[in-house]
């Protein structure tokens, strides 16, 4: 009986090692099936940019077209044959300058016709002269009747006024004669000759233009202007002799506006058709390089110099009808922020509310992060060049 017991309790205890073995096991298989615990993801990299502070001017934007100051057309003022042409085709030339040469020949004769009459009548008129003054004397002593007194005073008068008629036409004639060497009346450029050398051209104001000239050393941009900006902006410089408006110009070619003119004239009536009123600005020419004709971009300046905040246009995104950034605070985490934007600038895009001075913001990498999320920001300077000067930050230019 006590060896029976002792049998199973040697089993028992058999038993519970084999179990604690198991055990061991089957924890050491499940410790050995279990994955190590994954990292946190890193914070994304993306760039932020301060937001750019700086006195911007508000820039109204207009197309328009280049006009010359001066156009003439060139017709000639007496007729005959052109004799000579004194310029080539598209040609600079001054004031003063020949253009075409009719033949002289007939009028220097007329000249030389009235000249000869112009003699005529002053020998006429000192022979009545001289005539009157003796019978004023025989007058005096009652021996010449005083009808023939009179009739001799009436053909001195008579004589005067023919000298007066033939000297008129002596002029004329000398005019005729100088407007055979047609003269450039401003300067500028020329087109092509119309009429060539040995062609008859008529007198009028209906005939034919010899060619057409322009002057080139100062140019009109002509734009139209809406009815709102020109009572917020132009209307009020108008009516003040210390406010001006700055005007800048830009070619098709070009991408930003090369030029600053001044506005020259406003229109007296607004187009009821089209609620819009004609301005024109003057821009220097010094180089020649500006034609009539060429397309302008003109930037108005709309405002005085005020601050302004300015940021990438690729910093913003759309939410519906919002515009929003993400801005960077010091604990290098993002925030939605909404914004209200206004005109582009040099590059970069006019922030009207919803950001200050100072604040960071993402300008690329913006579809990687979302609001309250952990970024690791890369510091790159705002593009569009903010450093260099704005076209706004001159001295506005008077009316």
């Amino acid at each position: 009986m006590i060896k029976f017991k002792q049998r199973a309790t040697a089993s028992a205890v058999a038993a519970l090692i084999a179990a604690g073995g198991l055990t061991a096991f089957c924890v050491y298989a499940v410790a050995e099936d279990t994955p190590p615990a994954v990292a946190a993801p890193a914070a994304p990299q993306v760039d932020v940019a301060e937001v750019v502070a700086r006195r911007i001017v508000d820039w109204q934007n207009y197309s328009g077209r280049l006009e010359a100051i001066d156009r003439v057309d060139i017709r000639p003022l007496v007729s005959g044959r052109i004799v000579q042409v004194h310029f080539e085709d598209g040609s600079l030339v001054k004031k003063g300058d020949p253009l075409f040469t009719i033949d002289p020949r007939p009028y220097a004769a007329e000249v030389s016709r009235a000249q000869a009459q112009v003699t005529a009548a002053q020998a006429r008129a000192s022979w009545t002269g001289n005539d009157m003054a003796r019978a004023e004397r025989l007058l005096a002593d009652n021996a010449v009747a005083r009808r023939d007194y009179e009739e001799k005073q009436n053909a001195s008068r008579e004589a005067a006024a023919n000298l007066q008629a033939a000297q008129a036409a002596l002029e004329a004639a000398r005019l005729n004669l100088e407007y055979t060497r047609i003269t450039a009346p401003v300067a500028g450029r020329v087109s092509r000759a119309e009429v060539t050398l040995g062609n008859v051209v008529a007198a009028g104001a209906a005939s034919q233009p010899l060619t057409t000239l322009m002057s080139v050393s100062k140019l009109y941009a002509s734009f139209d202007v809406d009815e709102q900006s020109f009572l917020k902006y132009i209307n009020p410089a108008r009516s003040s002799s210390k406010s001006v408006i700055p005007v800048h110009l830009g070619l098709a070619n070009e991408s930003g506006y090369s030029r600053e003119g001044r506005v020259a004239s406003v229109d007296n009536r607004l187009d009821t058709s089209s609620g819009t009123i004609r301005v024109r600005a003057v821009f220097d020419n010094a180089d020649g390089s500006l034609l009539p004709g060429l397309y302008a971009r003109i930037q108005l300046g709309g405002s005085s110099p005020r601050d302004g905040l300015l940021i990438d246009e690729k910093a913003i995104g759309t939410d519906q009808d919002k515009r929003f950034v993400l801005v960077v605070d010091d604990k290098n985490r993002t925030a939605y922020r909404e914004i209200k934007v206004g005109a582009n600038q040099s590059g970069l895009r006019i922030v009207e509310s919803g950001l200050k001075a100072g604040d960071r913001i993402v300008v690329n990498g913006l579809q990687r992060v979302r609001p309250g999320d952990a970024v690791t920001p890369r510091v790159v300077p705002m593009a569009g060049n903010p450093s260099a000067p704005v076209a706004g930050d001159v001295a506005r230019k008077r009316v």
